[in-house]
């Protein structure tokens, strides 16, 4: 009996301070499809939280010459949230035309989901918090807030909305 309690509190201690490899997490694309981070390996992925109705809609046009000017070793994911100004009011469907017909955008975009609070999505919780990402804690305070992974799965840097896209601080990370 001594020995299957040690043997559980082993369990318990050991699941508490795991923590899952940027390359175990997925979320679902905008079109209801997984998207699984280890498609991505050996490659850059730029995530930013996106929003339709803000004053930083305007990037999706930079995400977007930042996705094709590095095509071979960028990837940016788009996540779309509604949780700042409830500036993402939009459907999947609405939000996915919206960014085409305006932003001939084509880099990949995901659900709308939470990326702060009791319902953050996994995907936010790794980027957010240095236990899982290794790099510090973060706070997503506004739309277009910009994680950058590297091509070997780590956080590199963390840049705020008014960090355009193709400004040097993120350009001269992927030279």
């Amino acid at each position: 009996m001594k020995h299957l309690i040690t043997v559980l509190f082993s369990l318990i201690i050991m699941s508490s301070t795991y923590s899952q490899s940027f390359y175990q997490l997925s979320i679902q694309s905008i079109d209801n499809k997984e998207i699984k981070m280890s498609d991505y390996k050996d490659k850059y992925v730029l995530i930013v939280n996106v929003a339709s109705h803000c004053g930083y809609t305007s990037q999706y046009a930079d995400l977007q010459k930042l996705s094709e000017k590095y095509s071979d070793k960028l990837v940016v994911l788009a996540v779309p949230c509604n949780q700042f100004g409830a500036q993402e009011p939009g459907n999947e469907k609405q939000i996915k035309i919206f960014c085409e017909s305006k932003f001939n955008v084509s880099f990949p975009m995901t659900e709308k989901v939470n990326v702060k609070g009791k319902h953050q999505h996994p995907l936010y919780s790794w980027l957010t918090n240095k236990e899982q990402n290794k790099l510090g804690d973060f706070n997503v305070s506004w739309n277009f807030n910009k994680f950058l992974i590297s091509n070997d799965g780590e956080l590199i840097s963390y840049f705020k909305s008014g960090v355009n896209p193709l400004d040097n601080q993120i350009t001269d990370m992927l030279k």
